[in-house]
């Protein structure tokens, strides 16, 4: 057979058997069974492509893990919130501290100057003293030539002069070992006092990077928040302080009308009248104040001096028991003495509360409470007294410090 017959041979072939086999049908989509999920949709409770499950509620309603729920988020605000104000009080003792110190600094430098200006006087004179002598020129050499004439009558009156003179050396002698000595001893305690004012320097600015830390993390915090969590939480923190403070209202031991003294009177009336000022860490007035700020600020207003620090007052001042409060008395918070207000009556405190927030009426359980003290225990307390005048927005604001952003 020719190629040319072959070809068509092969040629009919194919296409007989391209005849005889079957024809694939494309693929017809199978109809949704119901209830069943549909491949490519989202299933309703479950993230979809390109998203993740944080911030989501799981079946039963509960949160997730990695997303705090509002009674943590309000715990962890707190305690920054804490720890900011125990930072601020140790930077407001090492101010304190650190301003007495230098004061002590400042008097032995002087002390130290004085005495120094003496010791080179006294110096002086005794090397006066000795030249003289040597020369020949002193009541002393005198008296011995005038003590080996031949007259006894000048010979005793030379020898008071002699002995003048004795007493004169050794007094200017014992003058030089004593200023010695004192200088001394005064260099020494200025070295010292420089090293403690140091110390002191160093205790101030680590507190301070301490509360600037903190205050920080609470920023962040609140920064992250969204509007409806700084809602809930702002919720449950008025609700708890809200239940406190009835818990501790039913005892009834706040009960009855007290006045306060006449120094009491006057302080209350100061811490009135800073109602709105905004709280500021280490703010002792007249434009911001951190909460011992406030109470040290109002006693002074009042005539009394008491410590600067929130622990100080409550370690040095008289305590006296929450049922016999009295209004003008300092109400201490917290384990540690971190925070402190004065007390208005009724259950009610005027404080500045923490960053944040502004001065003002707070109910007296916002905060854990540890006790209370008194400045001024001996004063009798007014027969008559008329309350300070207050603002209807003096309670406005958070009592704990929370802002929302």
């Amino acid at each position: 057979m020719s190629g040319k017959l072959l070809r068509m041979a092969c040629t009919a072939a194919v296409l007989v058997l391209a005849g005889a086999l079957p024809v694939a049908a494309e693929p017809v989509p199978d109809e949704p069974v119901p209830g069943e999920p549909v491949p490519g949709e989202p299933v309703p409770g479950e993230p979809g492509p390109g998203e993740s499950g944080a911030g989501t509620s799981g079946p039963a309603g509960g949160s997730l893990p990695d997303r705090p729920a509002v009674a943590e988020l309000l715990s962890r605000l707190r305690t920054l919130y804490r720890e900011a104000e125990e930072a601020s009080e140790a930077y407001n003792a090492a101010e304190e501290a650190l301003k007495a110190h230098t004061a002590e600094t400042k008097r032995l430098t002087g002390d130290l100057t004085r005495v120094r200006g003496d010791l080179a006087r006294s110096r002086a004179d005794v090397g006066r003293l000795a030249r003289a002598q040597y020369q020949g020129r002193t009541e002393l050499s005198s008296a011995l030539r005038l003590l080996l004439g031949r007259d006894p009558h000048h010979a005793l009156d030379q020898a008071r002069l002699v002995r003048r003179a004795a007493r004169e050396q050794a007094s200017a002698v014992a003058r030089l070992e004593r200023g010695e000595r004192r200088a001394d001893a005064l260099a020494t305690q200025s070295r010292r006092a420089l090293d403690r004012e140091q110390t002191l320097t160093e205790l101030r600015r680590a507190a301070r990077d301490e509360a600037q830390a903190r205050l920080k993390e609470i920023e962040e915090m609140l920064a992250s928040m969204s509007e409806e969590e700084a809602a809930e939480v702002s919720a449950l923190e008025e609700s708890q302080t809200a239940d406190a403070q009835r818990e501790l209202l039913a005892g009834g031991g706040l009960d009855g009308a007290r006045t306060p003294s006449e120094e009491g009177d006057e302080a209350l009336e100061y811490a009135a009248e800073q109602i709105g000022k905004p709280y500021e860490w280490g703010a002792e007035g007249p434009e911001s104040f951190d909460c011992s700020g406030l109470t040290s600020r109002a006693w002074a207003r009042a005539g009394r001096t008491i410590p600067r620090t929130s622990q100080e007052q409550w370690r040095t001042l008289p305590k006296v028991p929450l049922r016999a409060l009295r209004p003008g008395d300092l109400v201490v918070y917290f384990p540690g003495a971190t925070h402190v207000a004065i007390y208005l009556g009724d259950g009610l405190v005027i404080q500045a509360p923490r960053p944040g927030a502004r001065v003002k009426v707070s109910p007296l359980a916002a905060n854990p409470l540890l006790g209370a003290v008194r400045p001024d225990p001996e004063a009798r307390p007014l027969r008559t007294y008329t309350p300070p005048r207050l603002a209807p927005t003096a309670s406005a604001g958070p009592d704990t410090g929370y802002d929302a952003p």
